[in-house]
């Protein structure tokens, strides 16, 4: 069950589970809070911790909405992309070819046929992180699916505008937002972890967070990285 309050002009969202522990998060862009309380508890309680913790919040999205973003791409000669968390400036190159992208020092290579538009370009583009991902992703399930004692039936890379990741443990499956192709690879590893965890205990309680830290000990420094690097100009976050 989900419910919402306001604190001021803060919109707080809370969702009621099976669990021990209450868990409060902040999320980028913009800030927004979310609770996940234990089923058994008021909202009334839930609101005085969430008082308890309002400098804290205010403080996570002052950080939030001081982050660096992107300016809307238009993929022309000399933008700044990156890939694997390297800088890297845009090429474009007309020729009656095949459309591809090709990495070199410090450069990125984007070919299309003349007169293709930005639109076309921006999924060839888009297209070509997404089989970034679906490269990088296999190796990093089978060296955790040993470590971790489970299995990710199928995987599936899209562009996702509310969170990096998911994971659906009744099928097995796991989602990967493309853009974390343009983030440095341990950020990836991390992410995949992550969602490989919730295989093992499906909500983020108590438990869930002492398997992450047994997985993953430097996670929140890994998360911290996602929502402190360059993101999108539009609105979407982990």
């Amino acid at each position: 069950m989900t419910e919402k309050f306001t604190l001021g002009d803060m919109e707080v969202e809370v969702t009621f589970k099976d669990i021990k522990n209450v868990h409060l998060s902040v999320y980028p862009p913009e800030g927004k809070v979310k609770i996940s309380a234990p089923a058994r508890m008021d909202l009334d309680t839930v609101r005085v911790f969430a008082i308890g913790k309002l400098a804290w919040i205010k403080n996570r999205q002052k950080k939030l909405r001081e982050q660096e973003r992107e300016t809307p791409r238009e993929l022309l000669d000399r933008e700044s992309h990156y890939v694997w968390g390297e800088r890297y400036l845009l090429q474009v190159i007309e020729r009656d070819t095949l459309p591809r992208v090709e990495l070199t020092p410090g450069k990125m290579l984007l070919y299309v046929r003349s007169g293709t538009g930005v639109e076309k370009r921006r999924e060839i583009l888009d297209e070509w992180y997404r089989e970034q991902l679906k490269i990088a992703v296999p190796p990093l399930l089978a060296k955790w699916e040993s470590l971790m004692g489970v299995r990710v039936k199928r995987f599936f890379v899209r562009r996702m505008k509310t969170r990096w990741g998911s994971c659906n443990p009744e099928t097995g499956g796991i989602r990967l937002n493309s853009e974390l192709a343009k983030k440095p690879p341990e950020c990836l590893e991390y992410l995949v972890v992550h969602e490989m965890t919730h295989l093992l205990e499906p909500t983020h309680n108590d438990r869930f967070m002492l398997l992450l830290e047994r997985f993953i000990p430097r996670w929140k420094f890994y998360q911290e990285e996602l929502n402190r690097l360059p993101v999108r100009h539009e609105e979407w976050g982990y």
